[in-house]
């Protein structure tokens, strides 16, 4: 088995002209604001994360004793992170450029040796997985060395280990999926993506207990002072790549070139030995795989719903569409397998309620419980945009070349997106009422907070819901591979930007209104009138916000999609 250079550099050549070109192609006025919009929204984001860290930062350092250890534990936390979604964002880029790209066929029909093509989807497979996890990781260790007034070799040591990181989650990545594959009948591979949903969930939850973030802020867990530096100054596993990133980051932070040196050696002879490793199982295994996957596809669990008792009450045409979109939902196996990882995140997100330390707090827990409550309504409702962005926004796309069918029905575009909105509308409602009521139980908040969320979140879901649908339809992919990735588009990014919008200006509404009530409710003291006309014009502008949110981007939607020929 030789490698040759130049027979990846062709095999990448198509990819590399692909990217050239789109850089150099004419772009009309329309590509060109989507073009500027991102770059503009991007560096506002990267601006953010760079401010943020500096701030942190500097207040940790201006702590006497402690302030450069917490400095680099929350270094190690990052660090931490960043390795597991690296390596839950190389699973799924690797599994479809591996495995599901449409062009593997033609690829694989050419004279060439099956490594070699491994390798140049591979090389492909972690670039696409890491470059945004780098770039929006960079402003922090940027913010680190301006702190800590690193040299010139931090920067450059810091990107060599950097990319070293990246390198060995891919390596780790692709060795599961090609095992995983190998294994599985073809018959059910897409079964692994409940096997990649439940993995993805054991990462996280291990790297936040590894990273132990509670310790950052409640020294009273410990007998003494002593023992809570120690801690703090704990290590995590050694045989974790991110440890061996974060000793070689931190060596370079603090000059000491032998170790950093040597901590980053470390991570590329690593990067080398999986390297190799992964050349040798993909030679192996890697076809055998690929041919497995060019057959039907079965279903893990046998659906013997037909649904048509659900929808007696809707017209023909009407009833078809609606039992059609729930069979497909519960057949693809890439839809509904998530929601496994979805319960995991909810039970997350009420346990961390359950065990926050409000008696703690120097300001009344009563306020501390209320104040918590309003935050945790819009906390709940980006949750829920982050869910329909998964579900909502591609549900339209999901039609993929079928659309024309959708088309050439009887029935109309119209009732075909109100169809998607009520079919995906009453799990969210329940999910979304679900986690408010359930977290203000733990809080034991105030009857008035109680109702005020509910109402508020009972009245944004369907605009929120229909945001993601008509949004989704007007920048609707229907050649896309995988549809749920139209997310990460233009149309995904004004959908996310209009939706947290329309959240946070409804809760800049009600807040200070709000804020009055409690303490009228509270003190047992009758509200001014000038009090209750400015809450009934905030309640009442909340209100039509809610329902413009719901009429306005369905009508969009029902429009650019009308105009499409396909």
């Amino acid at each position: 088995m030789a490698l040759y250079p130049t027979d990846i550099l062709t095999l990448l050549t198509p990819r590399l002209r692909g990217l050239a070109n789109q850089g150099r192609r004419k772009k009309s006025g329309g590509a060109r604001f989507k073009l500027l919009f991102l770059a503009v929204i991007g560096s506002l984001f990267w601006l953010a994360i760079f401010t943020v860290s500096q701030r942190v930062l500097t207040y940790f350092k201006g702590i006497e004793q402690i302030g450069d250890i917490l400095g680099y534990k929350l270094m190690s936390m990052i660090l931490i992170v960043s390795f597991a979604l690296l390596i839950f964002s190389s699973i799924l880029t690797s599994l479809s450029r591996l495995y599901l790209s449409r062009d593997l066929l033609l690829v694989h029909s050419t004279p060439v040796a099956g490594y070699k093509i491994f390798i140049a989807r591979w090389i492909d497979s972690t670039v696409e997985s890491a470059w945004m996890v780098l770039i929006f990781t960079l402003p922090v260790f940027l913010a680190y060395g301006l702190v800590y007034r690193a040299g010139i070799l931090y920067y450059a040591g810091t990107l060599a280990t950097l990319m070293a990181l990246m390198i060995n989650a891919s390596a780790i990545s692709t060795l599961m999926v090609m095992t995983a594959v190998f294994f599985i009948p073809a018959s059910r591979l897409k079964s692994i993506f409940i096997f990649l949903g439940i993995l993805f969930f054991m990462v996280i939850y291990l790297a936040i207990r590894l990273s132990r973030p509670e310790q950052l802020v409640d020294p009273e867990v410990f007998d003494t002072v002593l023992v809570y530096l120690t801690s703090l100054q704990t290590p995590s596993s050694p045989l974790l790549p991110s440890t061996w990133a974060y000793d070689s980051i931190r060596a370079w932070l603090c000059g000491t070139r032998e170790s950093a040196v040597l901590n980053t050696a470390l991570s590329w002879s690593f990067a080398g030995m999986t390297g190799f490793v992964l050349i040798l199982v993909a030679d192996g295994i890697y076809f055998k795989g690929f041919s497995k996957t060019q057959t039907a596809p079965g279903r893990l669990f046998k659906n013997r719903i037909s649904g048509r008792q659900f929808f007696t009450f809707l017209p023909g045409p009407a009833r078809s569409f609606a039992i059609k979109e729930i069979k497909t939902f519960l057949r693809d196996q890439t839809q509904w397998s998530q929601l496994f990882l979805i319960a995991a995140l909810v039970v997350i997100y009420v346990y961390n309620f359950k065990v926050l330390p409000l008696e703690k707090s120097p300001i009344k827990t009563i306020y501390l419980q209320n104040l918590f409550s309003f935050l945790n309504m819009g906390l709940a409702l980006f949750v829920l945009t982050a869910i329909c962005a998964r579900f909502a926004y591609p549900a339209v796309s999901m039609e993929k070349s079928a659309f024309w069918l959708v088309k050439s029905s009887p029935l109309s575009l119209k009732s075909f997106l109100w169809i998607k909105f009520f079919i995906y509308y009453p799990p969210l409602l329940i999910l979304t009422e679900g986690l408010i009521i359930t977290t203000n139980i733990l809080l034991q908040v105030s009857a008035l907070m109680m109702a005020l969320s509910t109402v508020t979140v009972f009245f944004l879901v369907p605009g929120i819901v229909a945001m993601g649908i008509g949004i989704g339809a007007a920048y609707a992919d229907f050649k896309a591979e995988n549809p749920a990735q139209t997310v990460t588009s233009f149309g995904g990014l004004i959908f996310m930007i209009i939706s947290a919008g329309t959240i946070g200006l409804v809760i800049l509404l009600e807040a200070g209104p709000v804020y009055h009530l409690f303490m009228a409710n509270l003190r047992n003291l009758p509200l001014p009138l000038s009090i209750r006309l400015w809450a009934a014009a905030a309640f009442g502008a909340a209100l039509i916000i809610s329902l413009l949110a719901i009429v306005l981007p369905m009508r969009y939607g029902e429009k650019k999609l009308s105009q499409r020929d396909r």
